[in-house]
């Protein structure tokens, strides 16, 4: 299949994507138990979207497999580039699978300074994506995304923002809202969302650049004043789309399980089923709906094209940030 997508057109790409997942043998969905625990690594630390993925994939798992875990385990740094770096030193025996992201792993090698390359990362399954989202406190005298580019233009460089990790989704995000507002504020790393949860409940940064699902999860403590979505996020009503204020931004951060390279191609395929079975449980389903996560589905046999198609809608982002001309 072609798939053609870009990062004016992430859910309809995932549409295309979930209708060829749709037309695979019903036995190739009906994906059986492991034979073992899996050994599930995390790239961030807990209390982010990374984490609260792996948590409700760990749960249904358990569910549908009594008799095996998802054992998490957590090796943050380097925004996920520690890791990523190290992924391939695990044994590749189909049980060790790792959190992975995008637009993450394209972006860092770029700059040169995480120990690993974008091939040496071995996705199998892309399971959910998060719409970028600029995200303030309640308390915030910005109640609109007006009010915020107001105030960035009358303190130029004063305003801060919080988000996941150097080269990412959320410093693309940031760089993204200097230019398109015309202003300058700072972007403030942190190893992942859950790391920056208490600065910016603590009033430390005036806000983050974020997802909506941030949003959704601390909805009584912050607002979202803008999303990058096509329409409106049925839990954020009152939150207006980039483009109903006249903005061309659809774009966000996708998340997935990648293995080591010496994994057989066996293997990878029933990790592949086995999570588009996990992705198609009702449970699974409401906890993402409930948590502000988009499903997606992209497996080993759409991989390859998929891949190739974000290679070229990130090679904008990269000039955007600075990482190429």
């Amino acid at each position: 299949m072609s798939a053609k997508c870009s990062s004016s057109g992430l859910f309809t790409c995932a549409s295309a994507f979930l209708a060829a997942l749709l037309l695979l043998p019903q036995a190739a969905r009906a994906q059986p138990c492991p034979e073992k625990s899996i050994v599930y690594w995390q790239a961030f630390p807990a209390g982010g979207e990374s984490d609260i993925s792996a948590r409700h994939q760990q749960a249904v798992l358990k569910r549908r497999c009594p008799g095996v875990d998802a054992i998490v385990q957590y090796k943050p740094g380097a925004g996920g580039g520690l890791m990523w770096a190290q992924m391939n030193s695990l044994p590749g025996d189909g049980l060790n699978i790792i959190g992975i992201n995008l637009p993450h792993i394209f972006l860092q090698p770029l700059e040169g300074q995480v120990q690993y390359k974008t091939e040496d990362v071995t996705p199998v399954y892309w399971f959910h994506y998060t719409p970028d989202a600029i995200i303030v406190l309640q308390t915030s005298p910005a109640k609109t995304y007006q009010d915020l580019v107001r105030a960035a233009k009358e303190q130029p460089g004063k305003l801060s923002f919080a988000g996941s990790g150097l080269n990412s989704a959320n410093h693309a995000a940031h760089e993204r809202f200097n230019q398109i507002a015309g202003v300058k504020s700072t972007y403030v790393p942190f190893k992942g969302t859950g790391d920056l949860t208490t600065a910016v409940l603590g009033g430390h940064v005036s806000g983050a650049m974020s997802y909506s699902a941030f949003a959704i999860n601390n909805k009584s403590k912050v607002r979202a004043l803008a999303v990058a979505m096509d329409n409106r996020h049925a839990l954020l009503p009152d939150t207006p789309t980039f483009k109903e204020l006249g903005i061309q931004w659809i774009d966000g951060a996708y998340r997935g399980i990648g293995v080591p390279k010496s994994t057989p191609a066996a293997q990878r395929k029933r990790l592949s089923e086995l999570w588009a079975a996990l992705n198609a449980d009702t449970e699974m389903k409401a906890l993402a709906e409930k948590s502000g996560f988009e499903l997606v589905d992209i497996g080993v046999e759409q991989m390859d094209a998929f891949m190739k198609e974000r290679a070229r809608a990130y090679g904008d982002v990269a000039k955007r940030i600075g990482l190429t001309k």
